[in-house]
């Protein structure tokens, strides 16, 4: 089925439609039939990040998420994020990266990376390093750490706020995980109140969903170009509202920008793996 064909969600079984991780946090997504989980995350999720760093200076994870020297180069602190695409080969050791408007790729070593770390620096106009942790990578949200959680339908949902392809808001939003058989807004199921978690079982792991993720510029851009979308926060807030489950009284939902599900994972799962096309099932509220 098509990813922009007219909803047909709400009679389905709930399973693992998508499994997708972003290597490089803030640059392009890659596509998995199967996963590990690893670290309390998914192998390779975020494992590098880009820096506004000196490449010499000594790397402070405790300030890498903050403005200024150690901040993360990211789409809320640039768009021209949005106009490089990159891929990611593990088991080479590379990333490659185009500038959209270009045609000219560029293949850099990420065990070596001092001419990779040239090229951002070039490109962002800044001095920019990769920096790199296999333990859990770089997570949007540190509280909150394991894979994020949305619907096919709700992507849907949203894409047509604003005239756009499912595609340009899965790239917006940026899941991990990508939920089919069932409607828009599902997810928000998989949340309850402050001091409680749901329980969720995706084939052979369990996840813990925790909060209703809060959204930043980042959806509001075009993912190929950067470019904002007019009216955006307003739109979006405007919909959510209207569109907002009545059943949904969790007093984590503290206002309308948020959209996907901010998750943990046991450390009794780490190893197990995802598959797309595993069965989804809810087990219930838990208290933290």
């Amino acid at each position: 089925m098509s990813d922009d064909a007219p909803p047909t969600e709400a009679a389905g079984t709930p399973e693992l439609r998508r499994l997708t991780t972003y290597p490089v946090k803030s640059l392009d997504p890659q596509d998995h039939d199967s996963l590990a989980v690893a670290h309390g995350t998914l192998a390779g999720d975020r494992e590098y990040a880009m820096v506004a760093k000196p490449a010499d200076e000594p790397h402070d994870p405790t300030t890498a998420s903050v403005g200024g020297r150690g901040a993360y180069v990211n789409g809320k602190r640039t768009a021209a994020v949005h106009r490089l695409r990159s891929s990611v080969d593990r088991t080479a050791g590379t990333v490659t990266l185009r500038e959209q408007d270009g045609e000219e790729s560029r293949t850099f070593s990420l065990d070596d990376p001092g001419a990779l770390n040239a090229y951002l620096t070039d490109y962002f106009d800044e001095p920019v390093s990769i920096r790199h942790e296999p333990r859990g990578g770089y997570p949007d949200d540190r509280e909150y750490d394991g894979p994020t959680v949305v619907s096919t339908a709700t992507l849907r949902e949203v894409a047509s706020w604003f005239d756009v392809s499912t595609d340009s808001a899965r790239r917006r939003f940026r899941a991990n995980l990508e939920l089919g058989g069932v409607p828009a807004f599902w997810e928000d199921r998989l949340y309850a109140d402050h001091g409680e978690a749901v329980a969720v079982r995706i084939g052979d792991v369990e996840l813990l969903g925790l909060n209703p993720c809060r959204r930043c510029v980042v959806p509001s851009r075009d993912p190929d170009t950067g470019r904002e979308t007019p009216g955006f926060r307003e739109t979006f807030l405007r919909e959510r509202q209207r569109t907002r489950p009545e059943w949904l009284d969790s007093d984590r939902f503290e206002g309308d920008f948020r959209l996907m599900v901010n998750t943990r994972i046991p450390e009794s799962e780490w190893g197990k793996t995802l598959t797309v096309g595993d069965t989804v099932r809810v087990l219930g509220t838990r208290q933290l």
